[in-house]
């Protein structure tokens, strides 16, 4: 086994490596702005919260119940695969390529949801499609993730980390006006599409899959592949594992609050994919929204959450992630905790864009605590650590929010268990070592 350097022996802020150019940065942001395509339009507001989890399906709770089952299984394929993805990609220097490869399953997987047809019988399959995503989606993130650190710095970091999540938001923004203004409100949209068995919200999901393919190409072409290193091993599949095993032992002896930092960010980062996956269900199910408000406030968040994940970027190079993470996680319990007591559809307007004003910072944060941590060579193996320990409890926030639900009878209630994901995240990082950080310029 080749040893490697504790992440202490690699200097805090990188001033040999230049910052990558505008277009290679806005190419890599586009890879974010095409992924809103699945996470706001086909998971967070459109084909899950109107289609998926609908009448048609069973009847909210049911299908609700059901997508969090699946969601907690895709969790656990991610914790099973995202390391060693990452570390393979980190040995073989062809982290481009598998991001191309998996953004395509992904696209393929979307597109494929055009066969779920609006009967109870295709639950199961509408539920699997979208977890699949998921966990190809992430996968994707592990080598996306590592390629920010090619073309930022120390002191560069968070703005570049918000910029991309401010591409999502806005990306997500784009592709909903499109569906709803050329699919979902006239009652005959483009090509002829009509709401007859469920063809409106089928064909979002192709319309979702050519949305990833074209704003995923850019950066494939602007970042060049990373070369290998001859020095690292080339080893098995299952001999990554050992591999994986022995950088967790190396990093418990030589950086624990790397490891502290690892588990205390699965937990809350899981109760922000709660957020997304469960928020417009909520708001159709138990807040009276109907398609055009959830349209609407899908909107206005997206605007929102791109302000807090710009500001953030600022925040972050300044006084460091960890502020911004708990600061953000406060915010979310607030405003979590006021929707969990009121009710209708001004109650989710307020305090929902408040979780939206939160949700991006904690997540660019996030980002970026692992990226100022991640040794130079090791960037895939310690974000498919991040993207492991995120989802190796993945099953945890959507599990709650499920047994909630059933316990007290009513959707409503499947706010308490998202909220415990996040204070529980929150205790953890507390006494976590923020990374070294430098003040913007």
């Amino acid at each position: 086994m080749t040893e490697y350097p504790p992440a202490a022996a690699f200097p805090p802020v990188d001033t040999a490596k230049a910052p990558g150019t505008l277009w290679q940065i806005t190419a890599w942001s586009l890879w974010d702005w095409g992924g809103a395509a699945f996470n706001s339009v086909m998971t967070t507001f459109i084909f899950t919260a109107l289609y998926l989890t609908g009448d048609a399906f069973g009847g909210a709770d049911h299908a609700t119940a059901v997508l969090a089952l699946a969601m907690s299984i895709s969790g656990f394929a991610i914790a099973l695969l995202a390391p060693v993805a990452g570390q393979r990609t980190d040995h073989s220097g062809r982290r481009k390529l598998w991001l191309g490869i998996n953004t395509l399953i992904v696209a393929l997987l979307t597109g494929a949801c055009f066969f779920v047809q609006p009967h109870e019988s295709y639950l199961l399959l509408g539920c699997m499609l979208i977890a699949a995503g998921h966990v190809f989606f992430e996968i994707a993130g592990v080598n996306y993730n590592a390629m920010m650190l090619q073309i930022s710095t120390k002191h560069t970091i968070g703005k570049i980390s918000g910029f991309g999540w401010a591409a999502g938001y806005l990306g997500g923004i784009v592709a909903l006006l499109l569906v709803y203004f050329g699919l979902i409100k006239p009652d005959v949209g483009v090509f002829g599409i009509t709401s007859a068995d469920g063809m409106t919200y089928r064909a979002v999901a192709v319309f979702s899959a050519l949305w990833i393919i074209i704003f995923s190409i850019p950066v494939l072409f602007a970042i060049p592949e990373r070369k290998p290193d001859p020095a690292m091993p080339r080893v098995g599949f299952f001999r990554s594992y050992l591999e994986l095993f022995r950088t967790v032992v190396r990093l418990g002896r030589t950086e624990p609050h790397t490891l502290y930092f690892l588990i205390s960010s699965a937990i809350f980062r899981d109760g922000l994919a709660a957020i997304f996956t469960f928020g417009a269900v909520l708001a159709v199910g138990s807040f009276g929204f109907k398609t055009g408000d959830v349209l609407i406030f899908a909107i206005a968040g997206n605007v929102v959450a791109a302000l807090g994940a710009l500001s953030a970027g600022f925040f972050d190079d300044r006084f460091g992630p960890k502020a911004v993470i708990v600061t953000s996680l406060c915010g979310l319990l607030l405003s979590g905790g006021m929707l969990l007591f009121l009710d209708g559809k001004t109650a989710f307007w307020v305090f929902g864009l408040i979780l939206t004003l939160f949700v991006g910072p904690a997540q660019s944060s996030a980002r970026t605590f692992m990226g100022r941590l991640a040794p130079e060579g090791q960037e895939g193996e310690l974000f498919g650590l991040y993207a492991t320990t995120g989802r190796a409890v993945s099953f945890l926030a959507p599990l709650l929010f499920g047994w909630c639900i059933v316990i007290f009878g009513a959707q409503k209630w499947g706010i308490i268990g998202i909220l415990v994901v996040l204070l529980a995240g929150l205790l953890l990082l507390l006494p976590v070592k923020a990374p070294a950080h430098a003040a913007a310029r």
